[in-house]
């Protein structure tokens, strides 16, 4: 196992999920803020291992696995957990279901494309501002009160009814990339075969 600097990083980044489901088990402000807190903590070390990988050249094929496994993880727990929360208001579940169904569509998606031959589709524009949108909107929610006559949770809210918009979108110009990416390659599967089946008759 290739432990380089941004595989730790990704690594430690997963290791933030039990500690923000232990501090949202919590509803008061104190809790509120430290589990913001461990959250932007979580979201900057992902530019961090991004940076290190670019820069130093110390990608990886396990750091491609980390890295978005640790960011599912991270968003999904944190979703998960605003959502169950005992405090009014809270995030609306089916909000939180579409969100976390999306991710695994778009994960399924790129795994079917890789048993394709190791095909890759890239993640459009629009997955990116999805995530930024929706470290932002977790990020109000996570902090939820009100301070300096700043009501976190409805601008979270805000937030996040945009993020839910642009993941749907995106999620569809994905599975359209996916679908454009992988017929050429069936084809040209199907292709060989047929070759192959007429050499072993010729033969």
């Amino acid at each position: 196992m290739n432990l380089t600097a941004p595989n730790l990083i990704s690594l430690s980044r997963i290791g933030t999920a039990p500690i923000l489901i232990y501090l949202l088990l919590f509803t008061g402000p104190i809790a509120s803020v430290l589990a913001a807190a461990v959250f932007l903590v979580a979201t900057l070390s992902d530019y961090l291992d991004g940076y290190l990988a670019r820069s130093y050249g110390s990608g990886s094929t396990l750091g491609k696995f980390l890295d978005p496994l640790a960011d599912k993880i991270v968003v999904t727990v944190a979703l998960i957990m605003l959502a169950g929360m005992q405090r009014s208001p809270r995030v609306p579940a089916w909000m939180v279901a579409v969100l976390v169904s999306r991710e695994i569509a778009v994960t399924g998606l790129r795994a079917m494309a890789m048993s394709e031959g190791g095909l890759v589709v890239a993640a459009g524009e629009l997955g990116k501002y999805k995530m930024v949108l929706q470290a932002l909107a977790i990020e109000a929610l996570l902090v939820h009160y009100t301070y300096f006559h700043v009501d976190f949770f409805a601008g979270g809210i805000f937030l996040l009814w945009i993020a839910l918009v642009v993941s749907v979108w995106s999620g569809l110009e994905y599975y359209i990339k996916f679908m454009d990416v992988l017929a050429p390659s069936r084809a040209g599967s199907a292709a060989r075969e047929r070759t192959f089946d007429k050499r072993r008759v010729g033969g």
